[in-house]
C-alpha cells in the first residue's frame, strides 16, 4: 500500500507529527521559497515544515522515493530537476503535461501528482491587473519560466503570442506547442537585434534572466520607444523586484508586474495544494523582501 501523507491535525488537537513539505534543487541555497512558505506556515497555525533540500541529478529519484516513504505532504523541484522528475510521478496536470515540465508535487490518495505553478502563479499574479483574455502578449525568452507562462496565459485566453528568442530551435518549438496545444495563434521572432514591440501588443513579459542579481544594470533588448501607455510590462525576475526594464516601462506611462507576486502566488498555490489553507500573499511577500533584503 502506498504511504498517505499526514492528516492537517485538528487546530484543537494536540499533535507532534508536522506535514513535511519541501523543495529539491542544485544548487538550493539561492532559493528563498523556505522563508515565505515558512512565514505562511506560522501565521495561518499550519502544522507544518518546509525542508529546503540540495539534491544532485543523480539522487533525485531516491529523494523522490523518500519523499514518498516518508509521507510528504508534496514538494517542490527546482532548477535542474523539473523535466527529469517527470518519469518519476504517477501523473501530470494538464499544463504540466503540456509544458512537459514541474516544479511542484502533490501527493493524493498516495499518488505524486505534477504540477507546474509557474505559470499558474504568473497569471493569478497578473489578474490583480488585467484579465489574461483577448491579450496580445509578446514573450521574451523560451526557457522553463517562458514556456510554463506562454502556455497558462493561452490556455487563460490570450488570443495571440509572440515569442522571441535567440535560439531558433527553442522559441519555434514553444511557439508550434502553443499552437498545437491551444487555442491561441502563436509565432516566432528571432532575437538577433533589438527587437521592437508590435503596436498591438497589450503584454510584454520578460521571462529571461537578463536584470537578475547581481548583474542589476542589464536589460533586455528592446526598443523601449515601443512601450506604450497602458500596455502590461512584467518581469519575472524576483530580485531586484523592480528591474531596470519595469523602470523604464513605468516611466512610459506602462503598468507593470514585478516577478515576486509570481513568486509569491506559486507558494499560495503550493500550500493551498499541499494542505488545503488558502493563505495569505502580504505574508509571504514580507517575508521575501526580508529575505532578500530588497
Amino acid at each position: 500500500m502506498e504511504p498517505r501523507p499526514p492528516e492537517i491535525p485538528n487546530s484543537e488537537a494536540l499533535s507532534f507529527l508536522r506535514i513535511i513539505t519541501g523543495s529539491f534543487a542544485r544548487p538550493a541555497g539561492e532559493n528563498p521559497t523556505v522563508a515565505m512558505v515558512e512565514a505562511a506556515y506560522q501565521h495561518h497555525s499550519i502544522n507544518a515544515c518546509y525542508i529546503n533540500c540540495e539534491v544532485a541529478p543523480d539522487a533525485l529519484a531516491d529523494a523522490v522515493r523518500g519523499a514518498r516513504a516518508m509521507g510528504w505532504a508534496g514538494f517542490n523541484c527546482s532548477i535542474p530537476h523539473k523535466v527529469a522528475v517527470v518519469p518519476m510521478l504517477d501523473s501530470l496536470a494538464r499544463s504540466a503535461s503540456i509544458i512537459g515540465a514541474v516544479n511542484c508535487v502533490v501527493v493524493r490518495d498516495g499518488a505524486l501528482v505534477g504540477e507546474n505553478t509557474d505559470g499558474q502563479g504568473f497569471i493569478r499574479a497578473m489578474h490583480g491587473q488585467r484579465d489574461p483574455s483577448g491579450q496580445d502578449v509578446v514573450v521574451l525568452g523560451a526557457g522553463g519560466a517562458a514556456r510554463a507562462i506562454a502556455i497558462e496565459l493561452a490556455l487563460a485566453g490570450a488570443t495571440c503570442i509572440t515569442v522571441v528568442n535567440r535560439d531558433q530551435g527553442r522559441g519555434s518549438e514553444l511557439a508550434r506547442l502553443i499552437s498545437n496545444s491551444t487555442s491561441a495563434e502563436s509565432r516566432f521572432v528571432v532575437w538577433d537585434k533589438t527587437y521592437r514591440v508590435r503596436a498591438s501588443t497589450t503584454v510584454l513579459v520578460n521571462a529571461t534572466p537578463v536584470g537578475l542579481f547581481p548583474d542589476v544594470a542589464a536589460m533586455p533588448d528592446v526598443e523601449l520607444d515601443t512601450l506604450k501607455p497602458g500596455m502590461l510590462v512584467a518581469d519575472v525576475i524576483p530580485n531586484p523586484p523592480r528591474t531596470r526594464l519595469l523602470a523604464a516601462a513605468e516611466e512610459r506611462g506602462c503598468i507593470t508586474l514585478d516577478g515576486l507576486g509570481m513568486l509569491v502566488e506559486q507558494g499560495v498555490l503550493g500550500i493551498a495544494m499541499w494542505t488545503g489553507v488558502n493563505t495569505d500573499p502580504r505574508v509571504m511577500r514580507r517575508a521575501l523582501v526580508d529575505a532578500l533584503k530588497i
